[in-house]
């Protein structure tokens, strides 16, 4: 999906760019309000908390994209668009991982 960040400051990523959605399904069903999600960036950089993404026609990347876990953010559901693709099991696991690393969560 694309998401519209809105304008950054500092290093935050923003303006409108692909997003990936880290809810469970179960609280997507309570259409809820506001979402977390991921961005991501054509920009490769040699951080841990970046997963690369190749582009397929699954997951609906137009080139390869690296998911700026460090950056998950709440934001209102009327900055997204609707679903263009998943990024599969794999890359969900590692982004779920990552998320571990960053928040001392088991």
């Amino acid at each position: 999906m694309t998401v519209d960040f809105g304008t950054p400051i500092g290093s935050e990523a923003g303006f409108r760019r692909p997003g990936i959605v880290v809810m469970a399904d179960a609280f997507l069903r309570l259409r809820p309000t506001t979402m977390f999600v991921v961005p991501l960036t054509s920009t490769r950089r040699a951080f841990p908390s970046h997963v690369e993404i190749a582009a397929d026609p699954t997951n609906g990347l137009e080139h390869t994209s690296w998911a700026l876990v460090e950056q998950l953010r709440a934001v209102a559901v009327e900055r997204c668009s609707s679903s263009v693709g998943s990024v599969g099991p794999a890359i969900t696991h590692q982004l779920l991982d990552i998320l571990r690393m960053i928040t001392g969560m088991p």
